[in-house]
């Protein structure tokens, strides 16, 4: 079977999954160190860019922009019929996750922890940061507005912008219950728009701020596995998933939480929602669909059992698949 850098993954760079019914867990390898700083460059143009192993999309207002290996972003104007590499991106490195505020202005994160910035919707960007010492890849990127923005990613690393990305600093981690020290991987941040954050984490864990990130405290779902994927609706209503299929839901700011009945086994990778629907990408070529607020979720798996790795609708309301291929048709 195949292995695969999957964007939530816990290892040095991001861990590799099977594609069957074996995963890789939260292995705690050591940073490296010793060795030369790495030198990042450009990414490449390139024809093959579409079939690029893609780990992360979001909206730019209608437009689609999807990242992934090697640097590469994806763009696409018509719902996801056509895309076109950017013209110009400064990394080269892993793209795991990318984050739109609104048409124009977007951040993407990943390997070597970069974060990356454009204002023209994905067609250029710029470095805002990067520490090619230590691999210490992000894994994900929300802003609450075009200046406040959070990153998270490998052994509890979190951090904050209050200035559009013009500056990073780190915010030091609370340290989990039972543990010594903070170093629980961070895979899916995301906000309710009403000064809530919510950090999904390995070992059925959520990082919680109800005061825009000036304090933090964890959450325990009742799973012991890692929860790669979050996404809260528009009722406040907070949806996590992860390892074989595992999905729960919570009402009430993570204080509580149920889990959401589903016959799959295929793990989360993304959700995304509209028009009422939750729908949720997968691995084993499965797509989730919820109707009923994550309540419960039925299944469908595609005939190339590709491993999803993203998923986003477009403004039409078509689903939009990517993964480790490319955009999967």
């Amino acid at each position: 079977m195949s292995l695969s850098k999957i964007k939530a993954v816990a290892a040095l760079v991001v861990a590799t999954i099977s594609i069957g019914n074996s995963f890789a867990e939260e292995s705690q390898l050591p940073a490296l160190s010793g060795h030369a700083e790495l030198r990042l460059g450009e990414a490449e143009r390139t024809r093959s860019a579409a079939h690029t192993q893609i780990l992360g999309v979001s909206r730019a207002g209608s437009r689609i922009v999807a990242v992934g290996d090697h640097g590469v972003v994806l763009r696409s104007d018509d719902g996801g019929k056509t895309f076109n590499q950017a013209r110009s991106v400064p990394v080269d490195s892993t793209l795991t996750a990318v984050s739109f505020v609104d048409s124009k202005n977007g951040w993407a994160v990943g390997h070597w922890g970069v974060i990356i910035r454009t204002r023209d919707g994905g067609e250029t960007w710029v470095l805002e940061r990067s520490d090619t010492k230590v691999d210490q890849p992000l894994f994900s990127v929300h802003f609450d507005d075009a200046e406040h923005g959070w990153a998270v990613g490998l052994w509890s690393l979190l951090l904050h912008t209050e200035d559009g990305g013009r500056t990073w600093h780190s915010v030091s981690a609370p340290i989990p219950p039972g543990a010594k020290k903070a170093d629980r991987n961070f895979f899916s941040v995301v906000g309710d728009g009403k000064g809530s954050l919510y950090i999904a984490c390995e070992q059925g864990l959520v990082l919680r701020s109800r005061d825009g990130g000036q304090t933090w405290s964890y959450s325990q779902t009742g799973y012991d596995g890692s929860l790669w994927s979050a996404v809260v609706l528009n009722d406040g209503t907070l949806i996590v998933g992860g390892l074989r299929g595992t999905i729960y839901r919570s009402t009430d700011n993570g204080e509580t939480w149920q889990r959401s009945e589903s016959q799959s086994k295929s793990s989360i990778t993304d959700f995304s929602v509209h028009s009422g629907k939750i729908v949720a990408s997968a691995l084993d070529g499965v797509v989730l669909e919820s109707k009923d607020g994550g309540k419960t979720f039925s299944s469908t798996q595609r005939s190339g059992r590709e491993a999803l790795t993203a998923i986003v609708q477009s403004a039409s309301g078509s689903l939009v698949l990517f993964s480790q291929g490319g955009i999967a048709r």
